[in-house]
């Protein structure tokens, strides 16, 4: 009988550790699993802020571009408007002469006419 017996529990030994084998192999398969699956994600993730921070660096560099041309555009725009506007001077009293100054040039204007509408 503990012939028997002892067949029973070698047999029931066996079957439990090709079970837990079995089960091991399954935790191994679905760890591993899991892992490529955290590894594409990181990736994908990876791949996105690589595009967003590309898009964002493109950005900032076109605002500076926009800065230095409306710079440029507002050099020029306040050297045309000192060339414009010159500079007028009431220098002579006796005549009522008014002297304007535009780009280095003096001019007198003895008569004022009201502009025509």
């Amino acid at each position: 009988m503990s012939l028997r017996i002892k067949a029973v529990v070698d047999k029931f030994v066996e079957e439990l550790k090709e079970a837990l084998e079995a089960d091991i192999q399954d935790r191994i398969m679905k760890e591993r699993e899991m892992q490529s699956y955290i590894e594409e994600r990181e990736r994908e993730v990876a791949e996105r802020e690589a595009a967003w921070k590309a898009e964002l660096s493109r950005r900032e560099a076109e605002i500076a571009r926009q800065e230095a041309r409306l710079k440029v555009e507002k050099e020029n725009l306040e050297k045309e408007k000192s060339v414009l506007m010159g500079t007028a001077s009431s220098q002579d009293n006796q005549d009522g002469a008014l002297e304007i100054t535009v780009s280095g040039e003096k001019y007198r204007c003895l008569r004022f006419a009201k502009a025509k509408k």
